[in-house]
C-alpha cells in the first residue's frame, strides 16, 4: 500500500525514531553477541562426533566379529588336529599316514594364521579404541559447553525477549510510515556499516557517523529540512539536533 505524500521533515523524524528504535534492537543483539552462532557452531560440531562415535563403534564391532571368526577357526582347526591325530594310530599304509600327516601340518598352518590375524586386529581395536575414547571425551566436553552457552543465552533471552519483542513490533509500525524507496534507501546504507547507523545527526560540525567535517553551507540545508541530506563521505542520512532532540522525547 502506497505511503501518503508527508513533508521532508516528517521524512525526517519518522526515519531517525526508525533508527533510535533499530539501534536499541541492534543493543541486544550485541548483548547475545556471538553465543547465538556459538550454540549453533557447537550442535553442528557435536552432530559431527556423535557421528563418529558410531562409525568408531561399527568399526569396532567389525574387528570383534573379525576376531571371533578366527577363534572359531582355531577351535575348528584344533578339534581337527585331534580327530586326525587319533586316526593316525590306525593307519594302514604309508599313504594315509602322509595324507593325515599333511593335514595335521595343514591345520597348524591355519592355527598360525589365525593367532597372527587375531593379533592384527588387537592392534587395530586398541588404536580405535583409543581413538573412540578421545572422540567420546570431546564430544563431552563439547555437550558441557553448549549446555554452559545455552544457560548464557537463554539467561539474556529471558531479561531480554519482552523488550525485543515491543522493539520489533515498534519497529514496523515506524517502517509503516516511511516510503518504500526511502525504507529501501535506509535498509542499504544500516547493512553497509557494523553499527547500523543509517541517521545521523551533526555533532561538533561532523558527521556523527563518520566522524568527517559537515561544510557549514550543508549544515544550513540539513537545518532547513528542505531536502534528504546524506554525508558525501559515508552515505549516511543527516538531521539536525533539533529533529534528534524531539524524536528523543517522543520515544521517552
Amino acid at each position: 500500500m502506497a505511503k501518503k505524500e508527508v513533508s521532508v521533515e516528517e521524512r525526517l523524524r519518522n526515519l531517525f525514531a526508525l533508527q533510535q528504535i533499530d539501534s536499541k534492537i541492534d543493543e541486544i543483539e550485541i548483548l547475545k553477541g556471538e553465543l547465538p552462532m556459538e550454540v549453533s557452531d557447537l550442535e553442528d560440531e557435536i552432530a559431527g562426533l556423535e557421528k563418529r562415535i558410531a562409525n568408531l563403534e561399527g568399526d569396532i564391532q567389525k574387528i570383534d566379529d573379525e576376531i571371533s571368526n578366527h577363534k572359531a577357526n582355531i577351535k575348528e582347526s584344533e578339534a581337527l588336529q585331534q580327530r586326525y591325530q587319533k586316526q593316525l594310530d590306525d593307519v594302514k599304509n604309508n599313504r594315509e599316514f602322509d595324507a593325515l600327516t599333511k593335514e595335521l601340518e595343514l591345520q597348524k598352518l591355519e592355527i598360525q594364521l589365525s593367532e597372527k590375524r587375531i593379533k592384527e586386529a588387537g592392534v587395530k581395536k586398541e588404536a580405535k579404541d583409543e581413538l573412540l575414547k578421545s572422540t567420546q571425551e570431546k564430544h563431552e566436553a563439547k555437550l558441557k559447553e553448549l549446555d554452559t552457552k545455552k544457560v548464557e543465552l537463554e539467561k539474556i533471552i529471558k531479561k531480554t525477549d519482552k523488550e525485543e519483542k515491543a522493539l520489533l513490533k515498534k519497529s514496523e509500525e515506524a517502517k509503516a510510515k516511511i516510503e518504500d524507496r526511502l525504507l529501501k534507501a535506509y535498509e542499504r546504507i544500516r547493512s553497509s556499516y557494523r553499527n547500523g547507523l543509517a541517521v545521523v545527526t551533526v555533532e561538533r560540525d561532523s558527521c556523527g557517523g563518520c566522524y568527517n567535517r559537515i561544510p557549514p553551507q550543508m549544515q544550513l540545508e540539513i537545518s532547513l529540512r528542505k531536502r534528504l541530506v546524506a554525508c558525501e563521505h559515508c552515505g549516511r542520512i543527516l538531521v539536525d539536533n533539533e529533529i534528534a532532540g524531539v524524536a528523543e522525547e517522543a520515544e521517552a
